[in-house]
């Protein structure tokens, strides 16, 4: 029987420091993710968002709640256009 994979959580503080090894440090990603104990393309992946929320290319947690909301307020406005020109069509059609 197969088992399900498990995934290591990390906290963000954890990923701060990693990111700061690199960063700060002078360390090199494979080199920190080694004496960390991680995989390098994850540190990248790290140090990329890390760098984008320093840039203040990513959206805040607030940003990004907004999004979807307005995103979900505009796929049910779009429904409602929708079947009101199909009700308008179908009483304007003669029988």
């Amino acid at each position: 029987m197969s088992q399900k994979r498990t995934y290591r959580q990390y906290s963000t503080e954890f990923k701060e420091e990693a990111v700061s090894l690199v960063n700060d440090q002078g360390y090199s990603v494979p080199e920190a993710a080694k004496a960390l104990g991680i995989n390098p393309n994850m540190l990248y992946r790290w140090k990329e968002k890390f760098e984008a929320k320093q840039a203040g290319h990513q959206l805040s947690e607030s940003e990004r709640d907004e999004l979807i909301r307005l995103r979900k307020e505009n796929r049910n406005l779009l429904m409602e256009k929708e079947i009101l020109k199909n009700s308008l069509h179908s009483a304007l059609t003669p029988i």
